[in-house]
């Protein structure tokens, strides 16, 4: 297998070298030994620019590893539509809810060192979440609500789940967002805010449900994110530096940018009125230009930024059964767990960290069954394809995208494999 680390190295420098000429450069594999089927993978081109015509996006990086090995490395469009700047292969991204994955692994390696195990209660770690109530009842008018003694315990596998009871800040059900916005809490936390503070908050609120009863997308992995703290002895910026980006040499990857960095930072885009132009306010909290500002707030579930070729090494980690050029993060059985399905009563398939293609998805997707995925709320797609040896991202910066990116691209590349 070639080295991802070179391909990806000498696309990003092709990249800085060429920043300044045109937004689409010519990088479209050509050669009987690809994966792809060239004219089929220009579809992807027409897509992206299509939806840059239309402005529904400002511009998009696209990346597709097979075989480990980069083979069609693309920038599309604008990095930023008031001063027409052209994206480059190199820009980093809010990636949002990626961090979750990274998160997961950062906990997944503190599993393999015995530091807790996957059935634990989360209080047995975190003493607040000791004595859980469910939501019974909710008043709009004033916040208030009634509850009633939970049943069991939320458990750490739960976390990795969606199964725990929890709610999402700013993005969740309208009763929740409203008890959250309350008590303080938000998706990526605010300037001067620490994690281990709103944990402690959130953990004496209301769950919305029974842990383990169903599925809902909410803060799980942000509690997850402290117990890494707590576990490690270390913040979790400085654990995931230190055991995972560093080894993996994603370098690229932060919650708060350094200086030298900050220039590669996309813009924060938004629709108004149907028109896309970059976010200069703050929503809900959250400056759009939070990853170059000062960081104390580390939200394993949103917080993080990176480029597209940092992610793809994440990735391909998980494809090689937790190894990369050497570097081994996970015992090649903890990544088969990883990947099985954990709550095979619910929908969707989930993983320790990844939503996942199984048969009891039906295929609904053009995925292989054993893929994962997931994605950020600023428009950010990734899945990885074991059987079809794929990792594919494609990413832009839009809060809240009208048009389904992820799903288009993803009947594209399949359409485009040899």
């Amino acid at each position: 297998m070639r080295t991802l680390l070179r391909v990806v190295a000498v696309t990003c420098l092709m990249s800085a070298a060429l920043g300044a000429q045109a937004p689409v450069p010519a990088t479209s594999p050509t050669d009987a030994s690809s994966g792809f089927i060239a004219p089929r993978l220009a579809r992807v081109d027409a897509m992206v620019n299509r939806l840059i015509a239309e402005q529904r996006i400002p511009g998009a990086v696209v990346l597709l590893v097979r075989d480990g090995t980069v083979e069609y490395h693309k920038a599309y469009g604008y990095r930023d539509l008031g001063t027409k700047s052209p994206m480059r292969t190199d820009d980093i991204f809010r990636i949002a809810s990626q961090t979750k994955a990274v998160t997961s692994l950062a906990a997944m390696m503190l599993w393999e060192e015995g530091k807790f195990s996957l059935d634990d209660p989360v209080s047995k770690y975190l003493p607040e979440f000791e004595k859980q109530v469910v939501l019974v009842k909710f008043n709009p008018a004033d916040s208030t609500y009634t509850t009633k003694p939970a049943k069991r315990a939320s458990t750490i596998r739960q976390l990795f789940t969606h199964t725990s009871g929890l709610d999402y800040a700013d993005i969740g059900s309208d009763e929740f967002k409203a008890i959250y916005a309350k008590a303080g809490l938000s998706a990526l936390g605010r300037d001067g805010e620490l994690l281990a503070d709103k944990v402690k908050v959130l953990g004496h609120l209301p769950l919305a449900f029974e842990p383990g009863e169903r599925f809902n997308y909410g803060l799980s992995v942000d509690v997850l994110g402290r117990l890494v703290e707590v576990w490690s002895g270390m913040p979790l910026d400085r654990f995931l530096r230190t055991r995972i980006f560093e080894p993996l040499r994603m370098s690229d990857t932060w919650f708060e940018l350094p200086a030298d960095k900050r220039t590669r930072l996309v813009s924060l885009h938004s629709e108004t009125d149907g028109k896309l132009d970059v976010m200069k306010d703050s929503q809900s909290g959250m400056h759009p230009d939070f990853p170059a500002r000062r960081v104390t707030y580390f939200a394993g579930g949103a917080g993080l930024s990176g480029t597209t070729a940092d992610y793809a090494r994440f990735l391909q980690l998980f494809l090689n059964g937790g190894e990369l050029d050497g570097v081994r993060l996970l015992g090649r059985k903890t990544v088969e767990m990883m990947l099985t399905n954990q709550i095979p009563r619910l929908q969707p398939a989930f993983g320790l960290g990844f939503a996942l293609e199984t048969p009891e998805n039906d295929f609904r997707q053009v995925l292989s069954a054993g893929s994962f995925e997931w994605g950020g709320a600023f428009a950010t797609t990734y899945w990885a394809d074991p059987k079809e040896h794929l990792v594919a991202l494609i990413y832009t910066n839009v809060l809240g995208l009208t048009v389904n990116l992820g799903d288009q691209f993803k009947v594209l590349v399949y359409s485009a494999l040899r």
